[in-house]
């Protein structure tokens, strides 16, 4: 697989008559002083800034995942991404590692790894307006460390590095072939490394899985397995170590709509007390899991 013809056909999206105005916009912002950066829950850039900041980030919705605060101005995106991100923490130690984050939309969790002091953090997401975001917010905060691939799960193995750890956050269910993903993941990690991965579930013993025609307005939902059906495709893709870190019901708290998105949010995915998706499913569960090699 030839990976700069790739990249370079998918650099053609910021010629997009949608795309490159707001490319331009962000490849024009001037540079600000920035007093301090805080990479915590909301990441922070301290400073005085003025209405062309706000202007940019308007221009770059929706902000799915987030939050971010930038001055004054606060962009409350769809995703209260700390709760996931908080959740995974205390289970990796990213010190001088070389990390890939991928479907990483804007980059917030790329920008949360910094403060565990990673060799280097490579994002893979094929969306040029995820990448415009995260060149904005990194346009602030100037890090060295990341790297943002306009690449998805599917180029991994031919990478041009392999990674100690992979995060794929929300991704397995989007694709037609999960076991293959799988594979893929392991091929791209380095001996001994680990992948973290987060995805629907349903409840139950039985090694299933659910095949929806649409999941809470999604049409691209293919497979949510059990734990059970999960751990086997685990094995299939001949991952050694699986480890389940946490199940947690999806809550609108955690996802919900906001002035920084267009269209619906969760509470809209869902019958009126919540307890199904509108197709008549169980609502999202989401299992967070840990894959080795060794």
């Amino acid at each position: 697989m030839q990976l700069n013809e790739i990249r370079k056909e998918k650099e053609r999206q910021f010629s997009f008559k949608n795309i490159a105005p707001l490319k331009e916009m962000v490849d024009s912002l001037k540079e600000y002083k920035v007093d301090e950066i805080i990479l915590d829950d909301i990441v922070e850039i301290k400073g005085e800034f003025d209405s062309e900041v706000e202007k940019v980030a308007k221009a770059l919705m929706p902000w799915r995942k987030g939050p971010f605060k930038i001055g004054d101005l606060f962009i409350d995106s769809e995703w209260q991404s700390f709760i996931k991100y908080n959740l995974l923490e205390p289970h990796f130690d990213l010190k001088d590692k070389v990390v890939a984050d991928v479907g990483c939309n804007n980059g917030y969790y790329m920008f949360r790894m910094l403060k565990q002091n990673p060799k280097k953090v490579v994002g893979f997401d094929p969306m040029a307006l995820f990448k415009l975001q995260f060149d904005f917010i990194n346009h602030f905060i100037k890090s060295d460390k990341l790297k943002y691939e306009l690449l998805g799960v599917e180029h991994l193995p031919y990478y041009e590095e392999k990674f100690d750890t992979i995060f794929c956050l929300g991704v397995l269910y989007h694709r037609s072939d999960p076991v293959n993903m799988l594979k893929q993941l392991k091929q791209a990690l380095k001996e001994g490394g680990e992948a973290i991965i987060d995805t629907f579930i349903i409840e139950g013993e039985e090694e299933i899985a659910l095949t929806p025609k649409r999941y809470a307005k999604m049409r691209n939902i293919y497979f949510i397995p059990t734990i059970n059906a999960l751990k086997n495709w685990a094995e299939i893709a001949k991952f050694k170590s699986f480890e389940v870190l946490e199940i947690k019901p999806t809550d609108l708290n955690e996802q919900r709509k906001t002035d920084w998105i267009e269209g619906e949010s969760l509470n809209n995915f869902l019958n009126e007390d919540g307890t199904k998706t509108i197709e008549g499913y169980p609502p999202p569960i989401r299992a967070y899991v840990r894959l080795k090699i060794f």
